[in-house]
């Protein structure tokens, strides 16, 4: 949460038009909706933060092709971002470890990936969730009120169980840590809708496709993940960041509902524009 002396939310939008993305808006082509209410948007920005990202990625030996294809183009990929700009590298598969602190060194970034095919000491399994909530965790202490959009990116198939680590659970956590997901997937990853046999109420399948969505994020599936990220960075870069006040009368930790869209004009001008921004926060 963005906070200077009164209570301001943030949120990342992307504007899309078929595969599109759309970068030349401005503050008064978006309409925020907090609670169903109007709130005037207080500060528009862009290009003019840093960005600090995360990623996620899945080290199970599914994986280990993709995570190869990543590391082989990652300095290549990561040379679209700015010298303000810090990237934290994380791996997981049951367990979670910070391979990698926030930082401007691109290319201590992509020694840190390189080294995601070798890692053995996160234990069997896939904790999806966990492991995200574990990242939103990292960024929240790491970043604090510094000023810049966060954004996750991870690496997965979206396989595995969660034990009492729900969708729900890990959206709170994301929206407490201001954090937008975007997800890189297999060929075949599929959302848990989709599946059949699921039926203990401790073990919940992971769903990074409903955790974009939510935070307004995107998924991208990837034949060869490195060609990929190198198409998700920029994305991330043409982003819109949009600040508004939180009402005063709001009550502390509880989640708000909010919608962004796009203003009359905007959507004349560009009437199959879609906006893509995350769907609720928690009050500081």
């Amino acid at each position: 949460m963005f906070r200077t002396g009164v209570n301001y939310v943030r949120v990342d939008a992307q504007v899309v038009d078929g595969r599109r993305t759309v970068s030349d808006l401005t503050r008064e082509d978006f309409v925020v909706f907090d609670e169903g209410v109007e709130r005037p948007v207080e500060y528009f920005g862009r290009d003019s933060e840093p960005l600090w990202i995360a990623l996620v990625l899945d080290v199970s030996g599914s994986m280990k092709r993709y995570v190869e294809d990543m590391a082989a183009v990652a300095r290549k990929a990561l040379r679209v971002l700015g010298p303000e700009d810090h990237v934290a590298v994380i791996f997981f598969a049951r367990d979670t470890r910070v391979a990698q602190e926030f930082t401007v060194d691109l290319d201590a970034a992509a020694e840190a990936i390189g080294g995601a095919s070798r890692e053995k000491g996160l234990s069997a399994g896939t904790a999806i969730h966990s492991a995200l909530i574990d990242a939103a965790g990292y960024i929240g202490r790491a970043v604090d009120n510094k000023p810049g959009r966060r954004a996750i990116v991870i690496l997965t198939d979206n396989e595995g169980l969660n034990y009492r680590v729900g969708t729900d659970m890990t959206l709170r956590a994301l929206f407490q840590a201001d954090t937008v997901v975007n997800a890189i997937v297999t060929p075949k990853a599929k959302p848990p809708a989709e599946r059949k046999g699921y039926t203990n109420p401790d073990f919940s399948p992971s769903d990074v496709f409903r955790l974009a969505r939510e935070t307004g994020g995107e998924v991208l599936r990837a034949q060869r993940a490195g060609e990929t990220f190198q198409q998700m960075l920029e994305s991330i870069r043409l982003r819109y960041s949009l600040h508004f006040k939180a009402p005063e009368d709001a009550e502390s930790g509880r989640m708000r509902r909010i919608r962004i869209e796009l203003s009359e004009g905007a959507r004349k001008r560009r009437p199959g524009a879609e906006v893509r921004a995350r769907s609720g926060y928690a009050v500081p």
